[in-house]
């Protein structure tokens, strides 16, 4: 068995729009738009990180009206996140796939979403490593502080940790050391991205430079919007991307096609050849 890596980005991938917009904000009484426009004025004014920002506004607007966040809470909401359709039965389809051709795949989220939400989800025990933006907590089990915030450039961190099997967020005395590419557990010509925003753009390009594929996929019910196929159409022509396919993980859909094409290829590169290749 050889072992491959589906690599996805969260919010906008695999869940719609960003996780803290369906529960967590209304239940504060804050409308979505407000308050990313909130974050984003923050982070100009103060010339800061917008993931550190948007974390750091979250703690405010909560302590502003006498919450605390706590882990439990985050993953209450996170339960209320809707996910694209088939996605709950996506990874034991593609598993299946994969063992086939004897591919031991291992699927991984880097996303900038908060990762106590995303445990409160119900795709959450699928993944092998989650790395998200996170909190510390106190005693109390509080919230007081972000421990981890991923922006557009460290997602690429985190393909290296993968790659060299490095799954954790404070080592970076091995992440950073030299390893012959033959000698890393999980080679980048086995590893699929599969993202839909500009925070994504960096890991799609730097996959596919070391060998593997980059897949773009987007919200089907807001593909009419302008700025979602401008966006797609920049990642096509700047050559970012391999394939684009609706965010639909249904058996037999586009996205499925395309995933399973991938594997196959893997699995012909590492000498399968099953009745299909």
């Amino acid at each position: 068995m050889h072992r491959t890596a589906i690599i996805y980005d969260f919010d906008g991938t695999l869940a719609r729009g960003n996780i803290q917009e369906h529960s967590f904000l209304p239940e504060l009484g804050i409308d979505p738009y407000v308050f990313w426009r909130q974050v984003n004025e923050q982070a100009e004014v103060n010339d800061c990180d917008n993931i550190l920002t948007y974390l750091w506004c979250m703690l405010d607007e909560a302590n502003n009206r006498g919450l605390a966040i706590t882990k439990d809470m985050l993953r209450q909401h996170g339960a209320e996140v809707p996910l694209f359709n088939g996605v709950e039965t996506w990874f034991r389809r593609i598993n299946d796939y994969a063992h086939s051709r004897n591919l031991e795949l291992e699927h991984y989220v880097i996303s900038s979403g908060n990762h106590e939400i995303i445990v409160g989800c119900p795709i959450y025990d699928c993944f092998k490593k989650t790395f998200a933006s996170k909190y510390i907590f106190d005693k109390k089990g509080h919230a007081i502080w972000p421990g981890v915030a991923i922006n557009y450039t460290t997602k690429t961190q985190y393909l290296f940790r993968i790659n060299k099997g490095v799954l954790n967020n404070w080592d970076d005395t091995r992440v950073n050391r030299w390893q012959p590419m033959e000698e890393r557990p999980l080679p980048f010509t086995r590893m699929m991205f599969i993202g839909d925003g500009d925070t994504d753009i960096p890991s799609m390009k730097m996959v596919r430079y070391q060998g593997g594929f980059s897949v773009a996929v987007f919200d089907p019910e807001r593909w009419n919007a302008s700025k979602s196929q401008d966006k797609l159409y920049r990642l096509i022509s700047e050559d970012r991307v391999n394939f684009v396919a609706p965010a639909d993980y249904q058996e037999g859909s586009q996205l499925e096609i395309i995933v399973k094409g991938i594997l196959g290829r893997f699995a012909r590169e590492t000498g399968y050849r099953g009745p299909d290749l």
